[in-house]
């Protein structure tokens, strides 16, 4: 099946976020109830015709801000040649560059630096995603943010109500093609509105519970798991119900 087109029926929610009254959570059920599962190395067709192999790690990762790529150099000091392909690389000639004026990961032959390609012994794939397991500490600690979150989509909106009031609205939804810029409509093809990355056994508000944690806080995601799990009991019983806004890539069963 192609891939599903930008725009289609989502259903929001909006609350207040437990640990703040003055912000908002407004989340994406339609996305955060899909079977979408990140499949690289299992069907993953990649953005790029010119390295298909490495997925989405074809540009390089921006960092969001100083204490991102602090944290990020601290892992990398950890990372070893028998982990790291590119250790040789990334030591001699360092593994960050600039790009319009914004500090990101190194890219060699049009992957991040930190790729390791198919039949590297240390491991197919992000080294510093292997670097985590080792150490037994989540991806969320050694990658940079960016990294982590896709596709997962945090954004945030002022807004001011007629009675003076203000709050900050933070958004949780679909890191799809628009995300990327004006490059991400020429990829080649893109997993979250793809049905063959539509197939995970547990919706992605439960297989990304530690992203999505980190993103809104432990309180927040409590409230949108359980709104979540509602939705989820009705769209097992009803999954193509248009009422529901069912995300267009997920299987039908």
């Amino acid at each position: 099946m192609p891939e599903v087109p930008l725009d289609f029926p989502r259903q929001w929610v909006e609350f207040v976020d437990p640990a703040d009254e003055d912000q908002l959570i407004r989340a994406d059920l339609t996305w955060l109830t899909s079977r979408w599962e990140c499949i690289f190395g299992r069907g993953c067709k990649g953005i790029d015709p010119n390295r298909p192999d490495a997925g989405c790690c074809t540009h390089g990762a921006h960092f969001s801000e100083k204490k991102d790529k602090k944290r990020v150099e601290k892992w990398v000091e950890k990372l070893s040649p028998e982990l790291w392909e590119n250790h040789d690389l990334g030591k001699k000639g360092g593994w960050t560059e600039k790009e319009d004026g914004q500090s990101k990961t190194r890219v060699i032959d049009n992957a991040c630096i930190f790729h390791n390609s198919e039949g590297f012994e240390g491991g197919y794939g992000c080294a510093l995603h292997h670097l985590a397991n080792k150490e037994g500490v989540s991806f969320i600690e050694t990658k940079p943010e960016v990294c982590w979150q896709l596709p997962l989509r945090r954004t945030y909106e002022d807004r001011d109500y007629e009675d003076g009031t203000e709050r900050l609205v933070v958004v949780l939804g679909e890191y799809d093609r628009r995300g990327w810029g004006e490059g991400g409509h020429d990829f080649q093809w893109y997993c979250t509105g793809n049905t063959e990355a539509h197939n995970a056994p547990d919706p992605v508000y439960i297989g990304s519970k530690n992203e999505i944690i980190a993103l809104i806080g432990q309180s927040a995601y409590d409230v949108l798991a359980q709104m979540c799990d509602k939705r989820d009991a009705l769209l097992r019983k009803n999954p193509t119900d248009p009422a529901l806004a069912p995300h267009p890539a997920d299987p039908v069963t």
